[in-house]
């Protein structure tokens, strides 16, 4: 059946006017609302306002203008079905073919900071989705486009078939068009259910990424979805793995703790060292001195862009992903000599890369819950010894650190690096011991180190095995029925100590 009557209401106008002109070119009449419609007069094209064609005004500020039974009649009924037929001629349905509808910025709108409720409200678009609907269920007569990127796509299949497009291509608009506007509800129900505080379902739809090649491992089968590609880039290398993804996210979220140059490097989603320091090559050397023997295999991020002397010390070793927000010339040329490494450019502020919320599968659902996006540290001093400025830079620098290794979690550090990490232990005291010993293998002092706690010291074994390796303070949340044999311990060691009020686990 030969386009012969086109709805235009779109909140995104690039494009339209050329998709509108070439339309009109095919002798297609044109329908069209607000400032769509202004928009194609100041372009010359013939267009009838939605009032005309439905005999009835724009109503309640615009609320109320494609919600008629013109406009669904026009939409719905089934070509060829003689029933059909007589009621849409009784009825005074002229035929609608192709529906072209994008809808009020509602994502844009809630954006914005401290947004009011009344705005995001307003922004809820209702005869869009409406006509999208419509239009999609009668996809076997009529045509609609969701998206720009789509316009090109259906002029040329109009100019290859007569003026008429397939049904195959109306299939997958109208597939596309079902999953914009559930992915448009999500949005608003997921926005009002926060705002308002209530009790409803969880729903989540993401647009499929990429197929993976498997999961975390060959048996398991796995795909990438939502925008990863908005904030990553790669350059170069292979194509990115399920566990070169998780490593990425999670040394994402590491590196957008620190404002001043500096230099990570991961594995297993676990920090193996962090160094920072104005020159990017000695950032490194105290990044890699924490441990150079996990970092074989591992993730490297830089949060400035790496120049050729990192490059060339980085590349001495072997590693999966090397993450910054840019490379020089010469510094990718160096790196890419190595076929299988992959260079990602990181293409937003870590600030906005960082999620929002964390989404686990349990058995029977999945947990959600609020990323840990908690910044503030609140330094409460506990001990008889106030700490000095270095011992504070330390503490704080550790306390940036311990939040992204994995629970029972104990760092070790000096003001601008690590110097010992301990990770995923049963038991603090012997992720404290662990930590002691990783220095003790790269030949690093801890005398006058600070000791970061993920969680409270359940008792003092840790901290005096922590004092005893040369700390002399230490950063904890505090919460412990035991606290005051803690800090008890800590003030028998002459050590100052620090409860920040805020726990972070990590399971």
């Amino acid at each position: 059946m030969k386009i012969s009557r086109a709805l235009i209401s779109v909140s995104d106008k690039n494009g339209i006017a050329s998709f509108a002109r070439a339309l009109e070119g095919r002798g297609v009449d044109i329908i069209s609302t607000g400032g769509t419609a202004e928009l194609l007069r100041k372009e010359k094209i013939p267009v009838r306002e939605i009032s005309s064609f439905t005999a009835f005004p724009e109503v309640l500020e615009g609320r109320v203008k494609t919600l008629h039974p013109r406009v669904h009649g026009g939409l719905l009924y089934k070509r060829g079905n003689p029933k059909h037929e007589a009621e849409a001629r009784e009825c005074g349905f002229e035929p609608i073919d192709l529906v072209v509808v994008n809808l009020y910025p509602f994502e844009e709108t809630i954006r914005k900071p401290d947004v009011a409720l009344t705005e995001a409200i307003e922004n809820i678009d209702i005869g869009g989705p409406s006509m999208i609907r419509s239009a999609a269920k009668n996809y076997e007569s009529v045509t609609v486009v969701v998206d720009p990127a789509d316009y090109d796509t259906v002029l040329e299949n109009m100019r290859e078939n007569n003026g008429e497009t397939t049904l195959k291509l109306r299939e997958r608009l109208a597939i596309k068009a079902f999953i914009k506007t559930s992915e448009y509800d999500r949005t608003i129900s997921n926005f009002l259910e926060k705002e308002q505080a209530t009790d409803a379902s969880f729903s989540l739809s993401l647009p499929l990424a990429a197929r993976l090649r498997y999961g975390e491992n060959p048996h398991q089968k796995a795909a990438l979805y939502g925008d990863f590609d908005k904030h990553f880039e790669k350059l170069h290398g292979k194509e990115l793995s399920f566990n070169n993804i998780l490593d990425i996210s999670a040394a994402t979220n590491l590196i957008g703790e620190f404002d001043e140059p500096t230099v990570a490097i991961l594995k297993h989603t676990n920090p193996c060292g962090v160094g920072s320091d104005a020159d990017l090559r000695k950032a490194w050397d105290k990044a890699f001195a924490t441990d150079k023997q996990a970092p074989f295999g591992g993730i490297i991020i830089c949060n400035r862009p790496i120049d050729e002397p990192l490059a060339k010390v980085i590349s001495e070793i072997f590693s999966e992903v090397i993450i910054a927000p840019d490379f020089d010339v010469e510094a990718r040329s160096t790196l890419q000599k190595k076929k299988n490494l992959r260079l990602i450019r990181l293409l937003t502020p870590t600030i906005e890369a960082r999620p929002t919320r964390d989404v686990r599968s349990v058995y029977g659902g999945v947990l959600v819950q609020d990323a840990n996006n908690a910044d503030g540290v609140l330094q409460n001093v506990v001990t008889k010894r106030r700490p000095t400025k270095t011992e504070l830079n330390a503490m704080l620098f550790g306390w940036r650190v311990v939040k992204h290794v994995k629970s029972n979690a104990i760092v070790f550090s000096s003001a601008d690096r690590t110097l010992g990490i301990g990770a995923g232990q049963m038991s603090r005291i012997d992720a404290s011991r662990i930590a002691i010993w990783k220095a003790e293998e790269a030949g690093l002092s801890l005398k006058g180190s600070a000791v970061a706690s993920d969680a409270f010291f359940p008792f003092p074994d840790a901290l005096i095995a922590a004092a005893n390796a040369g700390a002399t303070c230490a950063i904890q949340p505090g919460g412990s029925i035991r606290d005051e044999s803690v800090i008890a311990a800590a003030n028998e060691h002459n050590m100052a100590m620090i409860f920040t009020g805020v726990r972070h686990f990590r399971h």
